[in-house]
């Protein structure tokens, strides 16, 4: 059942429990891709994490993940838990700054997530499935939602 527009919770998913219980510092990642729809609940599964770092956690997600490129943007990446977790230093392409990200996100039970508002440009910009057009619908409501409740 989705929750009241504007509200999220930290919902019980291993990926994300994986992820607070790494213990990074949170100044220096956020979540990306479709967990934010997840918290949010406007979508009930996800499968898997995409994680955008700078410093001292790319730095460790360098060491300790496992090598990979970026389909999207062919960077490096570094993949956990068989890859459903993604580790990258920036997203999609140049057109996103990743401090805007980290700074701008949205703190959830300790964790920073992107703002949906971000989430639906992501979307909008790759449309490349049709799960991507339903969380764009979603997402459309969700924030008109939000826009009316902020207004009243």
């Amino acid at each position: 059942m989705p929750l009241s527009p504007g509200t999220a919770c930290l919902p019980d998913h291993p990926l994300i429990h994986w992820l607070k219980d790494a213990c990074l510092d949170l100044d220096h990642f956020v979540i990306f891709g479709s967990a934010p729809l997840l918290v949010h609940g406007l979508r009930e599964k996800i499968y898997d994490l995409d994680v955008v770092a700078r410093g001292e956690v790319w730095d460790w997600a360098l060491a300790e993940g496992k090598p990979a490129t970026g389909s999207i943007t062919g960077d490096p990446v570094r993949h956990f838990l068989d890859g459903r977790i993604h580790f990258s230093e920036r997203w999609i392409s140049a057109a996103w700054d990743t401090d805007d990200l980290i700074d701008g996100a949205e703190i959830i039970e300790g964790l920073r997530f992107a703002k949906l508002t971000d989430v639906l440009r992501y979307k909008e910009d790759l449309l490349r499935n049709p799960k991507d057009l339903d969380d764009i619908r979603v997402l459309h409501k969700r924030l008109t939602e939000k826009d009316i409740l902020l207004a009243g």
